[in-house]
C-alpha cells in the first residue's frame, strides 16, 4: 500500500511540475521533434528541408533560453510562425502526402492552453487570431500543394514514415495538453474543496496558506502568557517585500503562489512553532522557549533561505525577500497584541532602512 501511495505521489509531483513548467517542456519537445526531422530529411535527401530544420532547432534552442529568462510572450508567437513556415516549406519540397501540415494542428492545443494563461479579458481575441491564421495557412497550402508535384520525389516508404511521425506528434500534443488541462482543473477544484472544508471545519486557519489566522493564533499566545511565568518566547513579524509589485507584474494567481511558497518555507524551517497569516502578505511566528539570541539566528537563516529560493510560477522564477521584526516576551507585556505590535514596528523600521533584513531592536535607538 505504501508503494502505491509513493507511486501516486510521484505521478502527482511529475504532473505538478509539468503544469508549472509546461511551456519550457513544450519548447524542448519541439526542439527534439525538429532534431528528429533534421535527421530524417537529411537521410531522405531533402537537403533544403534539412537545412530549414537546422534553423528550426536553432529557434527553439533560443526559445529555451527565453523561457528560462521568463520571456514567454515572444516564444508564444514564435511557435505558430515557425510551425506554419515549416509546413509551407515542407509541402513544397517533400509533398502533401508527407503530412507536414499535421504539425499546424498539433500546436492548436498549445496555443489555446498557454494563451489562456498569458492573455486575459479581450486580449484573448489574440488567441482566436492566431488560430485563424493557422487555419488560413492550411487552406492556402491545401489549394496550392494538395495536387502539386513536390520538388523532391520522396520514396513511398519515406513519405509514410514522415506522415506517421507528424501524426504521432499531433496525437501526442492533443493527449498531453488535454491531460495537463484536466490535471490543472482537478488541482484547482481540489484546492477549492479543501479550502471550503477547512473553512467549515476549522475557522481558525487561513484557507490559502493553511496557517493559523488571528482567531486561532492569539489564544495560543494568551495561553503562554497566562501559564508558567518562567516560560519565555519570541514573536517574529514578517512581511514579503514589494508584494504589490509582484501582483501587478505577474497577477494575483502568482501572488497567491508566492504566499503559499513562503508559508511552506516557514513551516519547514520553523517546525514546532505556531505560525499565523496575520493579514495580506504578513506572517507572524511564535517561537516557544526561544531566547532572543537563538531567535535572531533562526530568523536570519529563514530570511536568507527565502531570498535564495525563488517561487516557480509557469516557468517564471519569482525572486522574493522578506523583512522581519523580532521581539522577546517580557512580563511587562499584558496582551498578545502588545508584543506583536512591537515586532510589527520593528519590521516597519526594516522596511524603511532597505528591506530584506531582520530587526530585533529599535533602529533609531541603535543608531
Amino acid at each position: 500500500m505504501e508503494e502505491g501511495i509513493n507511486r501516486n505521489r510521484f505521478i502527482s509531483d511529475v504532473m505538478h511540475a509539468l503544469v508549472h513548467n509546461g511551456f519550457l517542456f513544450t519548447v524542448i519537445v519541439m526542439c527534439l521533434v525538429h532534431a528528429g526531422l533534421l535527421g530524417a530529411t537529411w537521410w531522405l535527401g531533402v537537403t533544403q528541408l534539412a537545412f530549414f530544420n537546422v534553423l528550426s532547432v536553432t529557434v527553439y534552442l533560443f526559445s529555451i533560453f527565453l523561457c528560462k529568462a521568463g520571456f514567454i510572450l515572444p516564444v508564444f508567437f514564435a511557435i505558430p510562425v515557425e510551425v506554419c513556415a515549416y509546413a509551407a516549406v515542407s509541402v513544397h519540397y517533400s509533398g502533401w502526402e508527407c503530412g507536414s501540415y499535421y504539425f499546424m494542428f498539433s500546436i492548436v492545443p498549445i496555443v489555446i492552453y498557454f494563451g489562456c494563461f498569458i492573455f486575459k479579458g479581450t486580449r484573448r481575441l489574440l488567441i482566436v487570431g492566431v488560430l485563424a491564421l493557422i487555419f488560413a495557412v492550411f487552406a492556402v497550402l491545401y489549394f496550392m500543394y494538395s495536387d502539386a508535384t513536390p520538388v523532391y520525389a520522396v520514396s513511398e516508404a519515406g513519405s509514410r514514415a514522415l506522415l506517421i511521425y507528424s501524426s504521432f506528434v499531433m496525437f501526442f500534443s492533443m493527449v498531453f495538453y488535454s491531460a495537463i488541462y484536466i490535471y490543472a482543473s482537478e488541482m484547482v477544484r481540489s484546492d477549492l474543496e479543501q479550502a471550503n472544508e477547512q473553512l467549515s471545519a476549522d475557522a481558525q486557519n487561513d484557507a490559502l496558506t493553511g496557517l493559523l489566522n488571528r482567531r486561532g493564533f492569539l489564544p495560543v499566545i494568551e495561553a503562554l502568557m497566562d501559564g508558567d511565568p518562567r516560560h519565555h518566547f519570541c514573536i517574529a513579524f514578517s512581511d514579503i517585500d514589494n508584494f504589490k509589485r509582484i501582483n501587478d507584474s505577474y497577477g494575483h494567481d502568482c501572488g497567491d503562489e508566492v504566499l503559499r511558497h513562503v508559508a511552506k518555507m516557514i513551516k519547514k524551517e520553523m517546525h514546532g512553532c505556531a505560525i499565523c497569516r496575520w493579514g495580506g502578505e504578513e506572517m507572524v511566528i511564535l517561537m516557544r522557549d526561544y531566547d532572543l539570541a537563538v531567535a535572531k539566528q533562526k530568523m536570519e537563516y529563514l530570511r536568507k533561505s527565502i531570498e535564495i529560493t525563488p517561487t516557480l510560477f509557469y516557468n517564471q522564477r519569482i525572486n522574493i525577500t522578506v523583512t522581519i521584526g523580532l521581539e522577546e516576551y517580557r512580563d511587562t507585556y499584558h496582551d498578545p497584541e502588545e508584543i506583536i505590535k512591537v515586532a510589527d514596528e520593528r519590521m516597519y523600521q526594516g522596511k524603511q532602512h532597505g528591506k530584506n533584513m531582520c530587526v530585533w531592536e529599535d533602529l533609531k535607538k541603535a543608531s
